[in-house]
């Protein structure tokens, strides 16, 4: 199948018109992003297959991998938000795609005022991390963008990111998902598979696999469900539904399984540019600025322990153990008719 997947993307497709589905059609950026995409050049665009926007917030300087970077278009795109004293390294096996992103190297350093430019591109699979020259621990962020679903070794790939990762790093992808397992049958057609459709995780194996990987508590960013647009690929698929989400996973050891509540809190400063409002972490979190805001032990290490320290104050310790946080997904599993509680919620 990977060879399958090598010769559609560097062979079968020319663009992002010979699709057949919209599986991996981009959705709109945000406004600050446009006028940075606006600036790349114009084949780049042409050769992206994307499902989603992986730009997170606060990357000034960082140290970036892209896993299947194709022709380049998210990595230029970083190479923007890092500046010239960060880095973004792509990764893709499709040298057809490659040799595109290569061949606008230059051009992208003008375009962003770089003296020199900052990033670099490998051929290799993204099975393969371990064969090619990156440091363990040398990354910040580790981005993909609708790309895991094609590996055929989505295990080998999610441990590798987080042996890449630095300690407080993050796995920031977007990427299709279904509701339910795709039938073996269906897996084996390397058109469905090259739509990112057959080869997507039912989302709970993702959160188990992600887990077991040592990602104790993925973080759902946003998601949106695809109408794939093919009524006779549609009737292939039968019931099955997919999904582009994205997710991100911080490398934090010891992360607890379920929502802790140990008393915490956060004031959002408002310092990230991007952001200045309210900080949105996932779905379920949205700081405003100025706010004191409780949240869970694992939120308040994600927060204290990344790139995003500076950005909060931090009120507590985690001395206290106060149990779970209510209204969290996980509750009291004993009936107890005498007990109340109150308080804020952390998700």
């Amino acid at each position: 199948m990977r060879d399958d997947v090598q010769d559609y993307y560097g062979k079968r497709l020319s663009g992002s018109g010979d699709l057949q589905t919209n599986a991996c059609c981009d959705q709109t950026p945000p406004d600050y992003l446009k006028p940075l995409l606006a600036r790349l050049h114009d084949e780049v665009i042409s050769r992206y297959y994307g499902c989603g926007l992986v730009a997170p917030a606060a990357l000034s300087g960082a140290r970036i991998l892209d896993l299947g970077c194709g022709s380049g278009r998210d990595v230029y795109l970083l190479s923007a938000l890092v500046g010239e004293q960060g880095s973004v390294v792509g990764v893709d096996m499709t040298g057809e795609q490659l040799e595109v992103a290569r061949r606008h190297q230059d051009f992208h350093r003008d375009q962003f005022g770089h003296s020199h430019s900052n990033v670099a591109f490998f051929e290799g699979y993204i099975e393969e991390l371990d064969q090619l020259d990156l440091q363990p621990g040398s990354f910040d962020v580790v981005v993909s963008n609708c790309v895991i679903n094609l590996s055929t070794d989505k295990a080998k790939v999610i441990s590798d990111v987080k042996r890449l990762l630095k300690p407080g790093g993050e796995f920031y992808f977007s990427d299709v998902y279904a509701d339910r397992r795709v039938p073996e049958s269906l897996t084996r057609d390397p058109m469905l598979y090259g739509e990112c459709l057959s080869g997507a995780l039912y989302w709970n194996d993702f959160l188990t696999l992600s887990k077991h990987c040592g990602f104790a508590d993925p973080r759902l960013v946003e998601s949106r469900r695809l109408t794939i647009d093919n009524p006779a690929i549609e009737a292939r698929l039968g019931d099955i539904r997919f999904y582009s989400a994205t997710y991100r996973l911080f490398n934090l050891d010891g992360l607890e399984p379920a929502c802790e509540d140990y008393g915490q809190a956060v004031i959002y400063k408002g310092t990230v540019e991007e952001q200045p409002h309210g900080f949105m972490l996932d779905g379920h979190h949205y700081l405003p600025t100025g706010k004191v805001f409780p949240v869970c032990g694992n939120t308040w290490r994600m927060l204290a322990e990344s790139r995003f320290h500076s950005h909060f104050d931090y009120i507590g310790d985690f001395s206290t153990h106060y149990g779970i946080f209510q209204d969290c997904g996980v509750s009291l599993p004993f009936e107890d008719t005498q007990s109340s509680s109150s308080g804020g919620s952390c998700c």
